[in-house]
């Protein structure tokens, strides 16, 4: 994939390149907005730009794709690849916009590095730069093909449902009366809204509804600030947003979708608002008749907190082959756990695929778990809500 001098150069200058990638992030995404203010108020998640986690998920995701091109020269890290591709594709990102993000990128190295970025420095790093954006390309235009293009479609609210006191259900119908495209277990669409200020801002939300539905479902967690701003858009729909208002969403897309045979065990483990896309497999399981073993595993503050407990439960129930376990943080009672989700004691069937969402300290958790009680690593899927920082960790 690199060649063998600009390897060479990028393998001589990651830890330096590395060690800097913050302030590298931090001043591109400055000079990115000072010339395109448009970006920042109808295409960036503002919140997660005051919160700092997009620079970093930017950070790990380049030097996550220059360490394996360097580790493993013949191939691509394609998972990583196509997450990020699904999420640009349900923002509608174009291939022009790579090289606008190129200028500034590589201006915010030249600023922070110096001298250091001889020539020679600046053709490898444009390499890796260009094998990244040219796959991401790649992907994304097969992901427009198959949807029928990037863009935003108008739903009618027809039902709002108040799941926790902050958790909302939205049931959305095509406002133009025509039908809605099929969806897999796990995607999600994009969720465009105009606010006061006049920003359009963007936000995934996981289809929590059964696929083949004639409607659009998305249960939607307010967002409470605490080191960041409350949500923008979380706050917005909950506050605002009621039957016969119109949203516009993007067609699904994502990665964490059910695959494998029938007869694959299957552990869905979720935290919080990660049981959206739960629910969605779950439902898809049950109407398939799916016969292999299922470990269903939930972790939340309280039952009352437990958003779509009910579906949860009722769906999982239909599944012959379905053991549950809910963990609560308190009033967990006779049907429950008390305390945060631990697979310490429950069986993990030879063989099984497993599927988790939730926060990142939930996952990582469950995931080495897994891996503990034999789960081959190349068989655990996750879907982060927000920036995806687990390229981002230490």
């Amino acid at each position: 994939m690199l060649t063998e001098q600009s390897a060479a150069t990028v393998r001589a200058t990651l830890p330096a390149v590395g060690a800097a990638i913050g302030e590298i992030t931090e001043r591109f995404y400055t000079r990115l907005f000072d010339a395109h203010p448009e970006l920042l108020r109808n295409l960036f998640n503002r919140g997660n730009q005051a919160a700092g986690t997009q620079r970093q998920a930017l950070a790990g995701s380049i030097a996550a794709f220059a360490a394996h091109l360097l580790d493993h020269p013949d191939d691509r890290p394609d998972a990583m690849l196509a997450r990020i591709a699904h999420k640009h594709a349900s923002l509608g990102v174009a291939p022009e916009q790579y090289r606008v993000v190129h200028e500034h990128l590589f201006a915010a190295i030249a600023e922070v590095l110096g001298e250091a970025v001889t020539p020679e420095v600046a053709a490898a790093w444009d390499e890796v730069y260009w094998l990244m954006a040219n796959a991401l390309t790649a992907i994304e235009k097969r992901l427009y093909e198959e949807s029928g293009g990037p863009g935003f479609r108008a739903f009618r609210v027809e039902e709002r449902i108040e799941e926790t006191p902050d958790v909302v259900t939205f049931r959305l119908r095509p406002a133009d009366g025509g039908p809605v495209a099929g969806f897999r277990a796990g995607q999600y669409v994009s969720v465009r809204v105009a606010l006061p200020d006049g920003a359009r801002q963007i936000r995934q939300y996981s289809l929590s509804g059964a696929p083949g539905e004639a409607v659009r479902r998305i249960s939607v967690k307010r967002v409470h600030g605490e080191a960041a701003p409350d949500g923008e858009v979380s706050n917005h729909l909950h506050a605002r947003v009621r039957p016969g208002d119109v949203l516009e969403l993007s067609e699904p897309y994502g990665d964490l979708v059910l695959a494998g045979a029938p007869d694959t065990p299957l552990l869905l483990a979720s935290a919080g608002i990660g049981v959206t896309p739960m629910i969605a497999m779950l439902a898809d399981l049950a109407a398939g008749g799916h016969r292999a073993p299922v470990t269903v595993v939930h972790g939340d503050r309280s039952p009352a907190d437990h958003a779509l407990r009910a579906d949860h439960a009722a769906y999982a129930g239909k599944l012959p082959g379905a053991s549950v376990h809910f963990f609560y943080e308190r009033d967990a009672g006779r049907t429950a756990r008390t305390g945060l989700a631990d697979l310490t004691d429950i069986a993990v069937h030879p063989g099984t695929r497993a599927y988790l969402c939730g926060p990142l300290p939930f996952m990582r958790a469950i995931r080495s778990q897994l891996i503990e009680k034999g789960v081959a690593p190349a068989d655990i899927h996750y879907e982060v809500f927000g920036p995806d920082l687990w390229l981002a960790r230490d």
